[in-house]
């Protein structure tokens, strides 16, 4: 039987909840405030937390605080039973680990789907741990930090850039950190001619500008929109409060600080080394990728100068290789967009 701690200053709130939990099979712990229920915490060691946020003497986020210092807790999902549900407050709550929020006052039904869930996601991750090194790396790629980033961008202000705007630019120091929920956005670099090497292009979904933020020093490359996009950018001391408070979402930005590195690595590889038509293969499969991720969306939109960028070649060298790889079916190309044909030849070319 799951043993669930009932956290709640109101009595009858208090009360409702705990029966609706022992209806449902569930072994339960009540306190009436935080004091109280961090001592039953330490000795029941419950499988679930639910806790209001506005207590006398010890409020949920102090709860949660000291919750989230214990190793022996730190593991047990969090709950929050609140009233007072502002997007701001729901951020504070996850930067500082909690699983959900649940308003009050609830439905039954959302109250026991809500502990479900958690319990079940609770139980899969002991299974994960129990399973050694390899359960961990498991546990981490499926709960990882990007469920709680997902939560902690949800409600925040869009901000919308057209089709080549600047978002941030080389020796600006960092303020945000910055989301694309609509759009592509392109990072690159200028040598001293002006030259333009596109590094990373950032798709829907994917965090941009971490890394000058979490080197704590100015950004060396630009940001512009590759399309019209719409990004959201989160304060640099929320960011900092997150990472600093969650461990789960500080190995999430670790892996994609080593998969950049690791991919600018081979960028460089490729552009010292390989052929004119490797290169383009390349950033044609790249870009295949990019591109090919919304229904429908089969062609490559993108300038012959920004293909060439990422290429790292000269437009003019690009443009001949394209009208080749034309010429030998490999891709198509109407109206400036092009369609990759045989991608297995290309992937032999690139290799």
């Amino acid at each position: 039987m799951k043993r669930i701690l009932v956290i709640e200053d109101n009595k009858e709130i208090l009360e409702n909840t705990a029966e609706i939990l022992q209806l449902s099979h569930y072994e339960v712990f009540t306190a009436s405030n935080g004091r109280a229920g961090i001592e039953v915490a330490i000795k029941n060691r419950p499988d679930l937390i639910i806790c209001d946020v506005m207590m006398p003497e010890l409020d949920g986020y102090g709860v949660l605080h000291i919750i989230q210092s214990r190793p022996d807790l730190r593991h047990i999902p969090f709950i929050f039973l609140s009233g007072k549900i502002e997007k701001s407050e729901m951020r504070k709550g996850m930067a500082l680990g909690a699983d959900d929020y649940i308003s009050k006052p609830y439905e039954a039904v959302d109250l026991l789907k809500t502990i479900e869930s958690r319990l079940k996601k609770a139980d899969l991750v002991k299974q994960r741990i129990e399973r050694g090194i390899e359960g961990v790396n498991e546990m981490i790629s499926l709960i990882g930090g990007e469920e709680m980033l997902r939560k902690f961008v949800e409600g925040r202000n869009v901000d919308r850039y057209k089709k080549g705007q600047r978002i941030f630019a080389e020796g600006n120091h960092p303020l945000r950190l910055y989301y694309v929920q609509k759009g592509r956005v392109k990072v690159f670099k200028l040598n001293e001619s002006g030259k333009e090497l596109i590094i990373k292009i950032v798709n829907e979904g994917e965090f941009f500008g971490y890394i000058a933020l979490m080197e704590d020093s100015i950004y060396r490359e630009y940001a512009d929109a590759l399309e019209d996009c719409e990004v959201i950018a989160i304060p640099k001391d929320q960011f900092e409060e997150l990472i600093n408070s969650n461990p789960e979402v500080s190995r999430t930005f670790i892996k994609l600080l080593a998969g950049d590195i690791s991919d600018r690595e081979e960028q460089l590889l490729h552009i010292a080394y390989n052929s004119l038509r490797k290169k383009v293969a390349s950033a044609l499969l790249m870009l295949k990728e990019k591109f090919n991720d919304r229904p429908g969306d089969f062609a490559i939109h993108i300038s012959r100068e920004n293909l060439a960028a990422l290429a790292g070649t000269a437009t003019e060298s690009l443009i001949r290789t394209l009208t080749d790889f034309k010429a030998e079916k490999l891709i198509d190309i109407k109206e400036a967009n092009i369609t990759i044909l045989d991608e297995n030849r290309l992937k032999k070319m690139s290799n």
